[in-house]
C-alpha cells in the first residue's frame, strides 16, 4: 500500500520516480480502509530535504500512510519558501486546537545543539508538543535533536557537548535482538552521526524504565525506547540520503570552518571518490517496524487514542 500526499508536494513526484508507492489524495478517498494517520513535525532548515527522507521511510511499508506536515507556531524558517510552509505545513497551535490525534508523530533534529534547550526560542512551546503526545499521538519516534529534547524533557537525561564533532558512519551494536523495533536486523549495524553533543549510557541507565535497543562503543546509546512515554529516540540519522554527509562536509570545507572528513564514509576515506550507503537497509528495517508496530497495537478509532 502507498503513502498519501498531496500530488503538489515535492516529495510526491520525487518518491514515485524512485518507485515508492504514492497516493493522491482523490484516489485515497476512494478505498474503504482507515490510513495510518503519521505526522512530521519538521525543526530542520531543508524542510523539503527531510520530507523526501521521512517519506521515503515511511512509504515502503505495505500499509497506508497519511502524512501530516506541522512546525512550530511562531518560528519561521529562512530556507524554505514561505509559499511552500504556507501550503502544506500547519502550526502546532493549529493542530493542538483541532483536538485531532495520530498514530505516529516524528519530531526531527534541529542545527541548534549547542544551545542549551531552555535557550531554544520554541523550547515552551515544544514542551506542550511533548505533553500533548502522551494524550494525542498513540507512539512518537525523537530524531537526534529532538530525540536528547524529548527524552530530556520526561527523564532529565543530560546532553554533552563534544569537543570535537562525532562526523561519519559509525559501527553500532545491536543490544536488545528481541525488540520487536529490530526485527531483521543484523548483530550489528553502520549508522550516520553528526553533531557536537551526546547521550552518555550512564545517564541513560540513570533513568527509570528506559531501555537501550543499539548503542556503540564510539558514538555512544544510538536508540533508545521509552516504553512508559510510548517512545523512541534515536539520536544518529538512519533517514540520510546517501550525500547528506558529503553536503554537510563540503559546506564546512567551502565556508572554511574546521571539519574532519567524515570517517568510514567515503572510499579509503577519500573525499574525492563517490560515498558509499551501507545504512539504507536497517533504515528501512527501523521504521518500517515502527509502523508495523503501531499497526498492531494503535486503536482503530483514532479518538480512542490517549484515553
Amino acid at each position: 500500500m502507498p503513502i498519501k500526499l498531496p500530488s503538489n508536494l515535492p516529495a510526491y513526484s520525487v518518491l514515485n520516480a524512485e518507485g515508492v508507492m504514492v497516493l493522491a489524495d482523490d484516489a485515497a478517498d476512494r478505498q474503504d480502509i482507515r490510513p495510518l494517520r503519521i505526522a512530521l513535525l519538521n525543526l530542520m532548515p531543508k524542510k523539503i530535504a527531510t520530507e523526501n527522507q521521512f517519506a521515503r521511510l515511511i512509504g515502503a511499508t505495505p500499509l497506508q500512510i497519511e502524512l501530516s506536515l506541522i512546525r512550530m507556531s511562531e518560528h519561521q524558517t529562512k530556507n524554505t519558501a514561505a509559499d511552500h510552509m504556507e501550503t502544506f505545513y500547519r502550526p502546532f497551535s493549529e493542530v493542538a486546537a483541532s483536538g485531532e490525534k495520530f498514530d505516529g508523530l516524528i519530531i526531527t533534529g534541529a542545527p541548534i545543539e549547542h544551545l542549551d534547550f531552555t535557550d531554544v526560542t520554541y523550547w515552551s512551546e515544544l514542551q506542550q508538543v511533548f505533553d500533548w503526545t502522551q494524550t494525542h499521538v498513540h507512539s512518537t519516534f525523537g530524531v537526534c535533536w529532538g530525540g536528547m529534547a524529548m527524552i530530556n524533557h520526561f527523564h532529565g537525561v543530560p546532553k554533552h557537548l563534544l569537543d570535537t564533532k562525532m562526523f561519519g558512519c559509525f559501527r553500532h551494536t545491536v543490544t536488545d535482538p528481541a525488540s520487536p523495533y529490530l526485527r531483521g536486523f543484523s548483530d550489528d549495524c553502520v549508522m550516520p552521526v553528526s553533531r557536537w553533543t551526546e547521550m552518555r549510557q550512564a545517564d541513560v541507565d540513570a533513568a527509570n524504565g528506559l531501555r537501550t535497543l543499539i548503542t556503540s562503543p564510539h558514538a555512544g546509546p544510538a536508540l533508545v525506547e521509552d516504553p512508559a512515554h510510548r517512545a523512541l529516540y534515536v539520536f544518529n540519522h538512519f533517514e540520510y540520503d546517501t550525500d547528506t554527509l558529503k553536503q554537510e562536509y563540503d559546506r564546512d570545507v567551502a565556508q572554511g570552518t574546521p571539519i574532519n572528513v567524515p570517517v568510514n564514509y567515503y572510499p579509503d576515506d577519500d573525499p574525492l571518490r563517490a560515498p558509499q550507503n551501507r545504512w539504507r537497509s536497517h533504515a528501512h528495517l527501523l521504521y518500517g517496524n515502527w509502523i508495523n508496530q503501531i499497526y498492531q497495537t494503535t486503536e482503530y478509532d483514532l479518538n480512542a487514542i490517549g484515553r
